[in-house]
C-alpha cells in the first residue's frame, strides 16, 4: 500500500489567517494521525507565512507516525532539519516568493550542491528525498547525489489527467521504472486529488508515498477530515 503523508501547511494558513490558535495545527495533525494518516508533512518557508519554525518544532514532540520536512536547504532550513530530526527532509528549489512549489530540482546542473546537503542530512540520521520532474535524466542525476528517494512532481499529470490520463502519466511511469532500475524509493506530490490519485497510484510502480495538502483540506470541507482521508486511504491500496 501506498502511505499518505498529510500537509498540514493550509491548517497552518488558516490558524494565521485570524491569529490566535483556531483551528489548532498540533490537535490537527493528532486528528489526522488518529483517522488513519501514516505521515504529517509540513513545508516551512523563509517568511513562515503558514507553517511556523516554531510549528515544526511542537508537531515533532507529538508525531508518532511519519514526519516529513519540505523544503529550499538554505542555511536555516538545514539547521532547522537538522535540529528537528524528522523521519524524511524532501529538498525542494522553491524561490523565496513562489506561492507554491513550481518546479523540480535540475540535478544535474546542481549536483554538487545536493550532494552535500544530502551527505549532512544522511550523516544525522534523515532519510533524504529529492523533488524532481518526471524525466528519467532528472532521475539519474539524483541516483548520483546518493539520495534515498525522490519525489515526482505531479503538477503536469493533474492538469492533463481531465483530458488526456494515458498521456498525463507516460513520462512518471518512465520515470518511475528508471527510479526502481537505479534502487531509488519513489513518493509524489502536488494537486493528487481524490480525483486523480488512484490512477496515478496503479500506474506507478513502486509508488511508496503521496504527500497531499491543498486538494486534501479543499475536500474535507464538503466532506470533512476523517472522511476524506479514509477516502484516500482507500484509492491507495
Amino acid at each position: 500500500m501506498t502511505k499518505l503523508s498529510v500537509n498540514v501547511n493550509k491548517i497552518a494558513t488558516l490558524r494565521n489567517a485570524r491569529g490566535g490558535n483556531v483551528p489548532d495545527l498540533l490537535q490537527v495533525a493528532k486528528d489526522i494521525e488518529r483517522f488513519g494518516g501514516q505521515g504529517i508533512t509540513v513545508h516551512p518557508r523563509p517568511d513562515e507565512r503558514h507553517i511556523r519554525y516554531q510549528d515544526t518544532k511542537d508537531l515533532k514532540k507529538i508525531v508518532t507516525t511519519e514526519f516529513n520536512i519540505e523544503g529550499n536547504p538554505n542555511p536555516k532550513f538545514v539547521d532547522l532539519v537538522l535540529s528537528v530530526k524528522p523521519e524524511q527532509v524532501t529538498l525542494v528549489p522553491d524561490a523565496v516568493d513562489a506561492i507554491t512549489s513550481n518546479a523540480g530540482w535540475d540535478t544535474i546542473k546542481h549536483a554538487d550542491f545536493l550532494k552535500d546537503v544530502i551527505a549532512t542530512f544522511k550523516k544525522a540520521g534523515i532519510r533524504t528525498s529529492i523533488f524532481v520532474d518526471p524525466s528519467t535524466d532528472m532521475v539519474e542525476g539524483a541516483k548520483a547525489t546518493n539520495t534515498d528517494r525522490i519525489e515526482l512532481y505531479t503538477e503536469s499529470y493533474a492538469k492533463e489527467y481531465p483530458t488526456n490520463k494515458e498521456k498525463a502519466i507516460k513520462p512518471f511511469i518512465e520515470a518511475a521504472i528508471k527510479a526502481n532500475e537505479l534502487g531509488l524509493g519513489i513518493n509524489a506530490g502536488h494537486d493528487l486529488s481524490l480525483d486523480n490519485v488512484e490512477y496515478f497510484h496503479k500506474n506507478i510502480p513502486g509508488l511508496l508515498e503521496v504527500s497531499i495538502g491543498h486538494a486534501l483540506i479543499c475536500e474535507s470541507i464538503y466532506l470533512g477530515l476523517e472522511n476524506v482521508i479514509n477516502m484516500y486511504l482507500n484509492k491507495l491500496k
